[in-house]
């Protein structure tokens, strides 16, 4: 049995939203071992994103326990979590989120940075990273030069460039068309074949499908059997109507 890199046990998370208590969350608990690939699938309003920003160690819960990696980072401080999302975390976003005047490899180096590391070591790293996803000869380009799936790998190569245990994907095809989204989630499927843990957050059944294990996510209540649910989705001819009920 593989050990478990997250956690989460009844996990819940309030808003205060015109003067009304919105209850995002409402008593999750989840496991996700090393080396799973998951994806969490959610409309608009379901809760999805207020978790992902507590896998992402980006907010805290009001109540619950979450563990990762075997630290319960639950009731850390401010700077305690950003040091746990610069060592645990990689962040792939729907937007990219490159810096416009920095090249692919300046771009891939940036967690190296903020860790400290010496400038060759770091670049050594990043354009290591850069070849893993194909774009070593592409390293100098800045992000205007580049694709939309050429930047998208740039991101999932600054997001693999610390080595961290677990790549965190919020809506990464979401800005791609179709073609170039699958070539993305062939990417996330091999690195996740060669051991890398993924959490794949989307509102989207075919990339929801992707993903070998599917966890559903509706009005802060989290389903495991998501994957049984997207089935009987695709089945359904009025699937996107079934969705958001």
């Amino acid at each position: 049995m593989k050990n478990p890199l997250i956690e989460i046990k009844n996990m819940c998370k309030s808003y205060e939203l015109g003067g009304e208590t919105v209850h995002a969350l409402q008593e999750v608990s989840l496991t996700i071992h090393k080396g799973d690939f998951v994806s969490i699938i959610g409309p608009s309003g379901s809760g999805k994103s207020t978790f992902m920003n507590m896998i992402g160690c980006l907010d805290q819960p009001d109540f619950g326990q979450y563990l990762l990696d075997g630290k319960d980072v639950s009731d850390m401080k401010d700077h305690e979590l950003a040091a746990i999302r610069n060592i645990k975390i990689g962040f792939i976003f729907q937007n990219f989120n490159l810096l416009p005047r920095l090249t692919a490899v300046e771009n891939t180096e940036l967690a190296l940075v903020y860790r400290g590391v010496g400038v060759k070591e770091r670049r050594q790293k990043a354009e290591a990273c850069l070849e893993k996803v194909g774009l070593l000869e592409r390293m100098h380009h800045l992000p205007s030069q580049l694709s939309g799936g050429q930047q998208q790998r740039v991101a999932i190569a600054r997001a693999l460039a610390g080595d961290p245990p677990l790549l965190l994907a919020d809506e990464p095809t979401g800005a791609l068309d179709s073609k170039t989204s699958k070539e993305v989630l062939q990417m996330l499927k091999d690195l996740n074949q060669k051991g890398q843990t993924i959490i794949l957050i989307t509102h989207d059944l075919e990339v929801a499908k992707e993903a070998t294990r599917v966890v559903r996510i509706h009005d802060g209540h989290l389903f495991e059997n998501g994957g049984e649910w997207l089935e009987s989705s695709r089945s359904n001819e009025d699937g996107d109507a079934k969705y958001q009920n």
